[in-house]
């Protein structure tokens, strides 16, 4: 059903703060994690793809760790919707250069294609 909701409105850009992450639980209590990270676009599946991933590399619930992200039940209506983009090899990131932010993305390019 978030997918549907999605739908019903147009977004100009997301903003997902991962700084301090629930990695099971939430949204009001649960496991927090440190990620430190922030990341904005203006594609909604890609975002939601990129959680995905960021919480597999923190280490999240058996649910979310299973299974290809782009087969996770959410992000598989919001494609069949056409909400964004329908393949993680799209995502393009943007970065600072840093070592750091490099290594980030090429842990998540690899859980979005496990």
């Amino acid at each position: 059903m978030i997918a549907e909701i999605n739908s019903a409105y147009k977004w100009d850009l997301i903003i997902m703060d991962g700084i301090l992450t629930f990695v099971d639980g939430g949204p009001m209590e649960g496991t927090i994690k440190e990620a430190n990270v922030f990341v904005a676009g203006t594609d909604k599946i890609a975002i939601d793809a990129t959680g995905v991933a960021i919480l597999r590399i923190l280490g999240t619930t058996p649910e979310v760790m299973k299974g290809p992200i782009f087969e996770q039940e959410q992000i598989a209506r919001a494609v069949e919707l056409g909400l964004g983009i329908n393949d993680p090899k799209d995502i393009e990131y943007i970065t600072d250069g840093s070592a750091k932010s490099v290594a980030l993305v090429e842990k998540i390019k690899e859980k979005l294609l496990e």
